[in-house]
């Protein structure tokens, strides 16, 4: 019988699939397995390392377009095509040999359970050139060992991962398009208007900066005004309260006037008119998505949504959590059934104990028809010892309990409450109070996050009675108008994905409410990362503000589809489409070549148009010649090239040669240890260093290590 080769996406991926099976061999490009009742002949399992395979660059189909020229606009290839990544070609030679081998018959998908897993793993396949090869696909939501060996037990057919390949592709080819020509347009026209540097231009990431933008702008403009409110501290019987009247003027002697009207001084006595009960109940959150996770992880600890994404990631693999790239609140039936005997576990984990309110699943949480490619992110049956929760990082501990509390919680009870509003007549001026009192906790014992705030929103009353005569003490109270808040990283993640509230016209905001806004659940966090990158925003104590750079970015593409969320929602609507075999990836990218050829006739004369504020270029000129002008020292040949010469920049190292292509770069720091360039030299040179102290893991922990090259990139060898 034939053998069946796996490709996952990347080594620790591949060495949790190993651990469900029994290992023959391992080497550094694949691990190989042991004939077993699920692979009768034995398997071999080899890795992605990520993208192996990306899109030629532009000079690689035309010489004209090496350089950035308008006369040499647009840049759209008649076929587009891929490459090997240069540092990883020794890799993508055994994969290639693997998928090519007559006694491989059948290939198995196993990168990650999303569309871009679909994306890495065919154009590496088709890259290799096999033909002929039977392709299935692994689907599983957990990389613990019962779960791997269902899914392998259980390969689904290819009909749908080819389906999302085709949506990936069309998404990364149409990204590629207008990043390459809105980027050299743009620069290229500001560059007559005196900008000296670059600008990046992206399908998700202008319209994101430009979002910022606008708020940044609601700030600025904002003129604060006066506002003037009667209030008063009323003492009854039982103890003291406060009421509110329902007025509120921009002028001190209108509300003057009133208290006139009414023949009120600060002691006029009151009576109370009505006091009325109602008991309300909050049921437990909603169970996470990815989304929902990075924002309260950015609220309660300022963790950058990247790093949740990141930190979640290293759980899944280390099988404490189930797939993290999620973007639904549900999981189903099955889910259900093996939570529930994993209760009393979970709360042992937590050191909170309580009755299970419900056994049945309830709507909420456990809805079939809201699950389709993953459900929420919840714990795995895995339960870790005290040991490896102790030897978790505060960040994996702090995200992994936020995942076990609040699952718990879809088995606790509601959050009882009676809410309390008492009317207060003073000389028929009316006074208004609300207040809360806990009739049981319920689920948000579970939180160790207090309820303080919702305390000073709504606070306890003392017992009031109708008809109970109480004393005042009436002031006139004077506020003022408030800007909007700046967002916060965490901010910037629920604003991507609702910014069709920001959007008037009807039905683009049905269409941004469908694909949920921009970027997706898996690619929000790297978006944000990407802006930061490019310096149009920055991230000061967690509060996002518009950079110089992001401000000429905005002033040049305001009016124009790219700063318009609606345009990239109406894309990527079309692209599910594709996705689900409703659409063709030929069709989409006929309409962005048409948007493409609309930019090059439309915005040289916007930009003729409209101003582009002078001290901001300059602002932004100044800048850059700071950034330049740090001295920067060759260390050695580069290593992957072989022509360049790797140099010591400000925060890391990198090959001379990157204009021609090569992308070998190094740290500046590295797993919190600053990287000398004597040592990068011995990388270069030596392929190791020697053994360097003071390395700080995950987990924060110190230790030791010699560092190796290995197909460009830094491993830790103990």
């Amino acid at each position: 019988m034939s053998k069946i080769a796996i490709l996952a996406e990347k080594p620790s991926q591949a060495k949790a699939y190993s651990e469900a099976f029994s290992v023959k061999k391992r080497d550094r490009t694949s691990i190989e397995l042991n004939p077993c009742s699920t692979f009768p002949s034995g398997a071999i399992i080899t890795w992605g390392i990520g993208h192996l395979v990306e899109l030629k660059e532009p000079k690689e189909y035309k010489k004209e377009w090496a350089s950035w020229n308008l006369a040499t606009l647009p840049i759209l290839p008649d076929k587009y095509e891929f490459k090997v990544v240069k540092d990883k070609q020794a890799h993508f030679t055994f994969i290639r040999s693997l998928f090519n081998d007559p006694e491989i018959s059948t290939i198995v998908n196993a990168c990650d359970v999303d569309r871009e897993g679909s994306n890495i793993f065919y154009s590496i396949y088709h890259m290799t050139g096999a033909k002929d090869k039977l392709i299935k696909r692994l689907w599983i939501n957990s990389l613990e060992i019962d779960e791997v060996r269902k899914g392998f037990n259980n390969l689904l057919d290819n009909k749908k991962d080819l389906l999302l390949y085709e949506e990936a592709k069309a998404r990364q080819i149409s990204d590629w398009l207008v990043g390459m020509n809105g980027s050299r347009l743009y620069t290229l026209l500001l560059q007559k208007k005196g900008f000296k540097e670059s600008l990046s231009i992206g399908r998700v990431q202008s319209p994101t900066v430009y979002l910022i933008y606008q708020r940044q702008m609601e700030i600025e403009k904002f003129v604060s005004e006066p506002f003037f409110e009667i209030e008063s501290t009323f003492t009854a019987g039982h103890g003291t309260y406060k009421g509110k009247a329902k007025a509120k003027e921009a002028k001190k002697e209108d509300i003057v006037a009133l208290l006139r009207k009414h023949a009120l001084s600060p002691k006029s006595p009151g009576i109370i008119t009505s006091v009325k009960h109602t008991e309300k109940r909050t049921p437990p959150p909603q169970l996470h998505s990815l989304s929902t996770l990075q924002a309260t992880a950015n609220r309660l600890w300022k963790t950058s949504p990247a790093d949740v994404l990141k930190v979640m990631q290293g759980l899944y693999e280390k099988k404490l959590v189930t797939y993290p790239r999620t973007d639904t609140q549900h999981i189903t039936t099955s889910e259900f059934n093996y939570l529930l005997p994993q209760v009393d576990a979970y709360q042992q984990l937590i050191g909170q104990t309580f009755p299970i309110a419900s056994s049945s699943p309830k709507k909420r949480y456990v809805d079939n028809t809201k699950v389709q490619e993953h459900h929420a992110i919840i714990p795995t049956k895995k339960v870790p010892s005290q040991a490896v929760l102790n030897g978790l990082s505060s960040v994996e501990r702090n995200l992994y309990e936020e995942v076990v509390r609040t699952t718990l919680a879809m088995f606790h009870t509601d959050y009882l409450y009676t809410e309390t509003k008492v009317t207060t007549d003073v000389n028929g001026l009316l006074f208004f109070t609300t207040g809360k009192t806990e009739r049981d906790i319920g689920w948000k014992a579970l939180f160790k996050r207090s309820t303080n705030k919702e305390s000073k929103e709504e606070p306890s009353l003392p017992p009031l009675t109708e008809n109970e005569p109480v004393k005042s003490n009436i002031g006139i109270k004077e506020g003022k108008t408030l800007p909007p808040k700046p967002y916060t990283e965490g901010q910037l993640i629920a604003m991507m994905k609702t910014c069709g509230k920001l959007v008037e016209d009807k039905e683009e905001t049905e269409i941004l409410k469908e694909v949920e806004g921009l970027g997706t659940e898996a690619t929000r966090s790297g978006i944000i990362e990407t802006i930061k990158r490019h310096n149009y925003i920055e991230v000061k104590k967690n509060i996002v503000s518009i950079t110089d750079k992001g401000r000429v970015l905005c002033q040049a593409i305001e009016g124009n589809l790219l700063a318009s969320p609606s345009m990239t929602a109406k894309w990527e609507a079309y692209l599910r489409k594709i996705g689900n075999g409703e659409g063709t990836g030929e069709r989409f990218l006929g309409s962005i070549a048409k948007f493409i050829y609309s930019l090059l006739e439309d915005v040289p004369n916007q930009l003729n148009a409209k101003p582009i504020d002078a001290k901001l270029v300059a602002n932004v000129a100044s800048k850059m010649t700071r950034r330049t002008s740090y001295k920067q020292v060759e260390v050695a040949p580069c290593p992957t090239c072989k022509e360049g010469v790797i140099i010591a920049r400000k925060e890391f190292y990198g090959c001379s040669a990157y204009k021609e292509g090569c992308k070998q770069t190094f740290p500046g720091i590295f797993l919190k240890k600053k990287l000398t360039p004597s040592q990068v030299k011995l990388l270069c040179t030596k392929g190791k260093t020697n053994v360097i102290k003071g390395f700080t893991a995950n987990t924060g922990n110190k230790f030791d290590a010699q560092l190796a090259l290995v197909d460009g990139k830094i491993t830790v060898e103990l």
